[in-house]
């Protein structure tokens, strides 16, 4: 069998051959590839809030599919009026102010983010820069159908649709630091004392839990007839009827352990508090529009950690709250 051939080796041709070779081949590819640019940090905006004056209704919450290429919702759509103006979600310049598929669209980008508001008659032109809670536009008729008028809000990091309620979300959670002058440890220890022989609503119980919502109590443990399903069944939590964008707060402080999409809870959060009073204890919120933190997270009593939903199997906005002591479940309303 004969030998094979032996490699050419480049460096004993001559220079003419070489030359040719680079006419031939683009320099670019005889070149080591370069290493994949670092996807840019996201810094959440320091001030930020709703696209629309006050606290609207959500219509039809954030729904992104399973797969990028499948049907879903991929933003949020708020009940407005035609004509209403149409706020800067927060501070960044005008990327885009135009329109697309027939619809007017605006778009602002805040850094590594951007937030697209439609069907809007833009107040602003394309690198202007503007303030959070700056009137950017107007709604426009055509969206929601039957529904009545509607903004679409998104808010997209690259290609990544995101849900727009973290970015409010976000800017609450920043931690503020101030200068006390002296005696305020004492002071704050007697106010303290008295909010806790009073017990208003949302005050924490003798556990140290607090109420992750401020609503009326809608369904309570125990058995009772699926809304969904149509059988009886053990619900295994408490529903506060509460409305759709609500903060969700921490009962208590711990740790995110589990942050997925369930077929029937929602978004779902669960959170490990670890051992209070001789007992293990798990809370989980389910059918919430999304997160703001991930899991691994060390979160404090009162943090907000996303917001109210519906949803997974559920009929209307509401937080679902779950109690595990021990390992079993428990009625949340025992330990509040």
């Amino acid at each position: 069998m004969p030998a094979p051939a032996a490699r050419p080796d480049l460096r004993r041709r001559s220079p003419l051959l070489l030359l040719l070779l680079l006419l031939v081949v683009p320099p670019a590819l005889l070149l080591p590839p370069a290493p994949p640019a670092a996807a840019e940090a996201v810094v959440w905006p320091e001030r930020a809030g709703w696209p629309l004056a006050g606290a609207p209704r959500v219509v039809r919450p954030f729904d992104p599919p399973a797969r990028r290429w499948e049907a879903g919702h991929r933003g949020l759509d708020l009940a407005a009026a035609a004509g209403e103006a149409v706020l800067a979600a927060a501070d960044g310049v005008v990327a885009f102010a135009g329109t697309v598929a027939g619809r007017p669209v605006l778009t602002v980008r805040h850094g590594a983010l951007r937030t697209t508001y439609e069907p809007v008659r833009a107040a602003v032109a394309v690198g202007t820069r503007v303030r959070a809670g700056q009137r950017v536009g107007w709604v426009q008729p055509g969206h929601c159908g039957r529904r009545g008028t509607c903004l679409h809000w998104g808010l997209l990091r690259g290609e990544e649709y995101l849900d727009p309620l973290l970015l409010p979300t976000a800017a609450t959670n920043r931690a503020e630091l101030r200068l006390l002058p002296p005696g305020s440890a004492a002071l704050a220890q007697r106010r303290a004392a008295g909010r806790a022989a009073t017990a208003p609503a949302g005050a924490p119980g003798r556990h140290g839990f607090l109420l992750p919502v401020r609503g009326p109590v809608t369904s309570r443990f125990g058995p009772r007839l699926h809304p969904v399903l149509g059988v009886r069944r053990l619900h295994d939590g408490t529903d506060f009827g509460v409305p759709c964008g609500t903060p969700i707060r921490a009962a208590r402080g711990g740790t995110v352990v589990e942050r997925v999409l369930h077929p029937a809870y929602g978004h779902r959060l669960v959170l490990d508090h670890g051992e209070v009073a001789g007992h293990r204890f798990r809370t989980s919120y389910n059918h919430a529009l999304g997160w703001t933190v991930p899991v691994g997270a060390r979160v404090h009593r009162g943090q907000v950690v996303g917001r109210v939903g519906s949803t997974g199997w559920s009929t209307g906005c509401h937080l679902h709250l779950m109690m595990e002591v021990d390992g079993a479940l428990a009625d949340p309303e025992q330990w509040l």
